[in-house]
C-alpha cells in the first residue's frame, strides 16, 4: 500500500523493530475501530489534473432526511482566527442520487449548495482548485497534494456527529500518505470518528521521507512520532533534522511529565521544505503542518524553531484548551481573549525547549528573548490595550487580508506579548517561590484542565495560579496588571536573578524612529514612525518623500545614512519633506534609542555569583 499502513515495513530499517511492531499494533487497532461502508458521510479523492492544482472530489451522504441536503465550504479552520473564503476554490459542483441519476443543485449564497429530490442518498462531486501550500489552505501539483481539510471537503449540515471514511487516489505511483487520521480497510483508505476530528486532520500525498520511533512517558505509556519530510535534500539531511527533533521533542515531555493521550496511538509531523510552498507552522490534535521554501541544509534546520513551538501545541491549545474554541465552528471567525496564554506561552516555550535540548547556545536563545522583550516593551499598542485585547483582535490580523489601510500602532501580536508574560511570571515564581517555576504552573494546568480536556476561561488560570502559590494576592495582581491590563514589570532585576544584564543596544546613537527606503527616483519613509517618536512629533508618515536633510538634497538610502548617523541624542535635524503633493519643513531632535537587548553579564563585564549561574542553568538548561 502507499498509506501509512504500509509504514510497518519502513520503519524496521529506519527506526528499528520496535517501533515497527508498535506502529504496526497502533494501526491495526484503528483499522478494527473503522466504521466501513457503514459510515454515513464517504470521500473520494483523485488528482487526475494535479498539473494544473485541481483535485476531483466526491462526497457521499447516505441516510439523508426527507427535504433538501445543505452542503457547504467552511470558512474558518482549526488553528486559525480569521475568516477564509474556501468556497472560491469550489466549482463544477453536481449531484446525483442513490440510482445515479442526476439531481438538481441550487445555489442562493456564496458558502454552499442545496441538493434536493434525493432517494435518502446524495452523491456531490465538485473540482477543488488549489495553490497556496501553508497551513491553511491546499496546494495541488505534480509532485504533492498538500490539503487542509476545511480548505478542500465540504460537508453536510445535521452530519456533525457521523463518522467519516476517505479514499484517495495519488496522482503518482511514488506517492504515500501521511496524515492523522487513523487507517481503514482498503487502499489508501482512512477513517475519522466526526466531522470534528476530520477538518483537524490535514493531510499530504508525495513521495516523502519517513522515520518513525517510539516513545514512552513518564507514567510508561508508549506511542509512536512519526516524521514525513517532503523536501529535494538528502537522507543524511533528514537524519540530522530527525536527530534534533528527537532531542526538542524530549524537552517536551519532561516538561509536562507526560504525552497527551494521542488518541489513535501516534504522533505524526508533516512537513513541506519546497521552493512552491508558503512558510507556516499549525498544530492539529494528533500532528502538525511545517511548511518552508528553504530546504533543510539550505535553511540550516532552522525550521527546528517551527516544531517546537507547534509541538508544545499537542499540550497548550489541543487538549488545555480556550472555552470559546469548544467545539470548533466552521462557519464563522473563533475569537478568544486567551490568545496570550495559549499562543504566546507556546511562543515562549518554543525557543526555551531547544535551548534546554542544547540544539542553541545561551547567547543565541537571549538573542531571540531581547528582541521579542524590546519589540513588546517598547511598543506603543500597549496604550491601546492588554493582551486579551490583543488576543481578541485576531480574526483581524491571523491571516486576514483587507483592502483598507489599518494603523499599525494599535496592535501588537499576542505571540510575542503572551511570551512576554510567561517570562514574566516565570521569573517572579522563580523569584518569589522557591521551588516554582513556569513548568510548575503549566504542570499544574495540564493536571487540572489539560490532561482531563477540560475548557478553561480566564478565570480559571488566575485560580490555578493562586491554587500553585497559595498567594491569591499575588495571582490576581498579576493578572489585574498585566493580564487584564497592559503594566509589565521592572525585567532588569527579574533577568540579574540569572547573571544577565538588561542594557540600551547603543545608548550613544541618536535616534528618530524614522525608517527609509528608495522609492521613485528618491528616498520615501519607510514603516510609519510609532508615536512618542521624534519622527511621528514632526509629522511624518510612511511614504512621504525626504527631500533634504540639514539643508543637504537627499537622493538615495545611501545620503539619508550619511546625514542621519553619527548624531547624537539631544542633536537636532532640519528635514524637509513631501506629503500627498504638499512640501513641509520640520526640526527633530534627536533621541536616546530605547532598543534594548538581553546579554550574559560576562558579556557585558558584570561579575555573575555562583548562585546566578545555578539559577541561569536552572532556566534554561546547562551550557
Amino acid at each position: 500500500m502507499l498509506a501509512m499502513v504500509a509504514y510497518g515495513a519502513l520503519a524496521v530499517a529506519g527506526a528499528g523493530q520496535a517501533a515497527a511492531q508498535t506502529a504496526a499494533q497502533a494501526i491495526a487497532a484503528q483499522q478494527a475501530q473503522d466504521p466501513g461502508e457503514a459510515a454515513a458521510v464517504r470521500y473520494d479523492v483523485a488528482f487526475p489534473n494535479a498539473v494544473h492544482h485541481e483535485a476531483q472530489v466526491t462526497a457521499t451522504f447516505v441516510r439523508v432526511p426527507a427535504g433538501p441536503l445543505r452542503v457547504q465550504m467552511a470558512r474558518s479552520s482549526p488553528g486559525r482566527y480569521a475568516i477564509h473564503e474556501f468556497a472560491k476554490n469550489v466549482y463544477a459542483v453536481s449531484a446525483k442520487d442513490g440510482r445515479g441519476r442526476p439531481l438538481a443543485v441550487t445555489r442562493t449564497d456564496p458558502y454552499g449548495w442545496s441538493v434536493a429530490g434525493h432517494d435518502g442518498t446524495v452523491v456531490v462531486s465538485y473540482t477543488l482548485f488549489g495553490d497556496w501550500g501553508d497551513g491553511t489552505y491546499a496546494q495541488i501539483d505534480a509532485t504533492h497534494a498538500h490539503l487542509n481539510m476545511p480548505a478542500s471537503f465540504l460537508w453536510a449540515v445535521g452530519y456533525d456527529a457521523q463518522p467519516i471514511r476517505v479514499r484517495f487516489r495519488p496522482f503518482d505511483p511514488s506517492w504515500k500518505i501521511a496524515t492523522q487520521l487513523p487507517a481503514a480497510k482498503g487502499v489508501n483508505s482512512f477513517w475519522a470518528p466526526n466531522l470534528q476530528y476530520f477538518m483537524d486532520s490535514p493531510t499530504e500525498l508525495s513521495d516523502f521521507g519517513y522515520r518513525e520511533w517510539p516513545v514512552t512517558d513518564a507514567t510508561g505509556k508508549s506511542y509512536v512520532v512519526r516524521l514525513a519530510v517532503h523536501h529535494a535534500g538528502t537522507e543524511a539531511d533528514l537524519d540530522a533534522y530527525t536527530a534534533k527533533v528527537r532531542r526538542v521533542i524530549a524537552q517536551h515531555y519532561a516538561l509536562f511529565g507526560r504525552a497527551p493521550r494521542y488518541d489513535y496511538g501516534t504522533y505524526t509531523f508533516i512537513a513541506d521544505y519546497l521552493p512552491q510552498i508558503t512558510g507556516d507552522g499549525m498544530e492539529h490534535r494528533n500532528s502538525t503542518i511545517i511548511t518552508d521554501k528553504r530546504g533543510l541544509a539550505a535553511a540550516k534546520f532552522a525550521q527546528i524553531n517551527t516544531l517546537s513551538h507547534e509541538f508544545v501545541h499537542s499540550w497548550n491549545v489541543e487538549r488545555l484548551r480556550p472555552a470559546e474554541l469548544e467545539p470548533f465552528d466552521f462557519t464563522r471567525a473563533n475569537p478568544t481573549p486567551s490568545l496570550w496564554f495559549a499562543e504566546g506561552f507556546t511562543q515562549y516555550y518554543g525557543p526555551l525547549l531547544i535551548r534546554r535540548a542544547g540544539e542553541s547556545s545561551v547567547d543565541d536563545f537571549l538573542k531571540g528573548l531581547g528582541g521579542t522583550l524590546n519589540g513588546v516593551v517598547n511598543s506603543p499598542a500597549r496604550r491601546y490595550g492588554g493582551p486579551e485585547e490583543m488576543s481578541l483582535r485576531a480574526p483581524f490580523v491571523d491571516a486576514a487580508k483587507a483592502i483598507d489601510q489599518v494603523n499599525p500602532n494599535i496592535f501588537v501580536s499576542y505571540y510575542p506579548y503572551g511570551a512576554v508574560l510567561a517570562l514574566a511570571l516565570d521569573l517572579q515564581l522563580r523569584q518569589r517561590y522557591p521551588g516554582l517555576s513556569l513548568d510548575a504552573y503549566m504542570r499544574a494546568l495540564w493536571a487540572s484542565h489539560g490532561d482531563i480536556e477540560r475548557a478553561y476561561t480566564p478565570a480559571d488560570l488566575e485560580a490555578a495560579l493562586a491554587t500553585l502559590t497559595r498567594d491569591a494576592a499575588f495571582a490576581k495582581a498579576f493578572f489585574d496588571g498585566s493580564v487584564h491590563a497592559s503594566g509589565l514589570p521592572d525585567f532588569a532585576p527579574l533577568l540579574a536573578q540569572a547573571g544577565l544584564t538588561l542594557r540600551p543596544v547603543d545608548a550613544t546613537r541618536g535616534w528618530l524612529g524614522l525608517s527609509y527606503q528608495a522609492g521613485d527616483g528618491g528616498v520615501v519613509v519607510g514603516d510609519a514612525p510609532v508615536p512618542g517618536s521624534p519622527a511621528y512629533a514632526g509629522g511624518l508618515e510612511k511614504g512621504d518623500a525626504i527631500l533634504s536633510l540639514d539643508g543637504k538634497a537627499v537622493g538615495d538610502a545611501e545620503a539619508a545614512k550619511a546625514a542621519l548617523d553619527g548624531h547624537r541624542p539631544g542633536d537636532r535635524i532640519a528635514v524637509r519633506y513631501r506629503q500627498r503633493g504638499i512640501e513641509r519643513d520640520a526640526s527633530l531632535r534627536f533621541a536616546a534609542d530605547p532598543a534594548f537587548e538581553v546579554v550574559r553579564g560576562e558579556t557585558a563585564g558584570v561579575a555573575v555569583t555562583l548562585a546566578q549561574l545555578a539559577f541561569r542553568r536552572a532556566w534554561l538548561g546547562a551550557d
